[in-house]
This record gives structure tokens, sequence and C-alpha cells, in this order.
């Protein structure tokens, strides 16, 4: 292990898990690499944080683009972006987008699986029309079975019953 002059140990390096080194712990004075030293808490202005990209909604985009047609003085536009933090290809860019009517088109689209298509609603909707068609059919079937069953056995009946009583005048 390294010492300070004045005998001190360093402070670890802990990854942050984008690859940059963080040195030192809370309530202690870190060293940037400047030799300056930086009070705990306030950021390093050596490190810079991954910048994000920034987006913008198509209604701010045509509002934007709408406000810097409305401008009519020299320096408004200027202004305009200074004020938004924009640049002038943004603008630029969007007034194309608007011209070519992308400008909808940018708009966030809902997240999840995508609404069914009529054709698909439809079919489904016959599909559940057939399999209740189809169970009808097969119950009706099997009423019939069983109205036939009933009958045969009423057949069955009545025969018996015509041959008792048959037996029953013979025997007389």
């Amino acid at each position: 292990m390294s010492e300070f002059v004045d005998g001190s140990e360093p402070e670890p390096v802990v990854e942050d898990g984008a690859g940059r080194g963080t040195q030192g712990a809370g309530g202690e004075l870190g060293f940037s690499s400047g030799g300056r030293a930086v009070p705990a808490g306030v950021p390093d202005p050596e490190l810079v944080q991954r910048a994000s990209r920034r987006r913008y909604s198509a209604k701010y985009k045509l509002a934007i683009v709408r406000e810097a047609d409305a401008c009519e003085r020299p320096g408004e536009i200027g202004a305009l972006l200074r004020r938004e933090g924009l640049y002038s290809s943004h603008l630029g860019k969007w007034r194309a987008q608007r011209d070519a009517g992308a400008l909808g088109a940018l708009e966030p689209k809902p997240r999840g699986p995508r609404a069914p298509s009529a054709d698909a609603v439809e079919v489904d909707k016959l599909r559940g029309e057939l399999d209740r068609s189809r169970a009808d059919l097969a119950t009706a079937r099997r009423v019939i079975e069983v109205q036939g069953n009933v009958s045969a056995l009423l057949e069955e009946l009545l025969s018996k019953s015509a041959t008792e009583t048959d037996e029953r005048r013979a025997q007389r």
C-alpha cells in the first residue's frame, strides 16, 4: 500500500457501475487530479456525468415552431432559442417535420400490445358464434338420442304390457 507524505492512507477507489471511479468517504476532503481539495458532497468539476439525450414531445415542437413563426423583429428567434435552450438546427428540423406532416407521427405511442384490428375482432366474434353453434348442435344431438332411447323404451314397455295383457286374457 502506498502512503501520502503525511503518513495517511489513500481512500479506496469505488467503481460506480459505469466504469468511473469515485474516491473518498462522506465528510472528508478528496483530491481531484489537479491537487485541489474538493469538499464532500460537491461533485468534482473535472468529472463530467454522462449526458442524456433530450427528448421533446411533438406538442412542444409544434408550439416552438409556431412561436418562432410568429416572431417578426430581428433577434426574437434567437432570444426564443436561448430561452428554451435550443439550437437553430432544432428549429429547422422541426419545421421540415411539420411541413412533411410528420409531427403528428412523432407523438408518443401507447405502450403495450396493439389493439386488435377490426378483422381480428370480427374473426374472434365469428369463432365464438361457431363454438356456441357447435355446442348447441351437440346438445340437440344428445337430446335427440335421449328421445330415441325413451321412445324405444316406451315401445318395449308397451309391447310387454300388450303381451302381458294378452296373456292374462288368454288365462281367463
